[in-house]
């Protein structure tokens, strides 16, 4: 068969989404179906535990959401990380698919440089029936994967308050008055409980009582400062937001490895 029929070329897509595993078990596509190869796409991804220094990608295959239940065609470790905070760190992932459907991938450190990548031959092994199941169950499933999905999207959202307003609650210190922390605090602890418990309701309670604690703190440093604002009060909020803003920069399930 020639490459050109009535002046029509024909070109080559990827038959599935790709895309790597993180927080929660979320499957962050990078690579779309049907999206036309050759082609190259780059996301930047941090830690979401303190002080890893080793990280794990999991590199997945399919159209659900959650990376249990996608094909997994491939794992590599990144070493060498410099030790830091959760969400310091930036590690660039990169897929690149050839003219021949060969996949590498590979996860740049960009403070230390270092990097490592894996090569996945073309197709990854899958036939046209398993292509087509895959695809199916994506459709017959999208109402439960949705919900699925929207439950660990408000857990991640919840995690990230917790971390957000603890690292915060560190940096204000004395120049928080201990009427204002304590509503703070205790919001803090619901919030944690729920989160514990995944119970999404009380997460958005907890989540709004800690928003407004924290308003009433900044409050009243602003009167007191009679210049400066306080500190970001929704800064739970924006960093659960972070993968859509300017920077792209996702919290990843990276796996410390020990």
């Amino acid at each position: 068969m020639t490459d050109e029929i009535k002046g029509v070329v024909l070109l080559d897509v990827t038959p599935l989404s790709m895309g790597i595993e993180t927080l929660g078990g979320v499957m962050t596509k990078l690579i779309d179906a049907n999206t036309t190869i050759p082609c190259k796409k780059s996301e930047t991804f941090s830690t979401a535990a303190d002080n890893q220094t080793e990280v794990t990608i999991h590199v997945l295959q399919g159209e659900r959401p959650m990376a249990s239940q996608n094909k997994s065609i491939g794992q590599f470790n990144l070493t060498g990380i410099a030790p830091a905070r959760r969400g310091i760190p930036q590690v660039e992932v990169t897929f690149d698919i050839d003219a021949n459907g060969i996949l590498k991938v590979s996860a740049k450190d960009k403070a230390t440089g270092k990097e490592q990548a894996i090569r996945i031959e073309a197709s990854s092994g899958l036939s046209k029936e398993e292509i087509d199941r895959m695809k199916a169950e994506a459709e017959a499933n999208a109402e439960a994967d949705k919900k699925e999905r929207e439950k660990i999207d408000k857990l991640n959202q919840a995690d990230s308050m917790i971390f957000q307003t603890e690292k915060q609650l560190e940096e204000l210190g004395d120049k928080l008055s201990a009427d204002k922390k304590a509503p703070i605090e205790a919001a803090l602890t619901k919030l944690k409980d729920a989160h514990k418990a995944q119970d999404l309701a009380a997460i958005d309670t907890a989540m709004a009582e800690v928003n407004t604690a924290f308003q009433a703190a900044s409050a009243e440093m602003y009167a007191q400062s009679g210049a400066q604002p306080g500190p970001d009060m929704n800064a739970g909020q924006a960093n659960a937001d972070d993968s859509k803003n300017g920077d792209n920069v996702q919290d990843a399930d990276f796996e410390e490895v020990k």
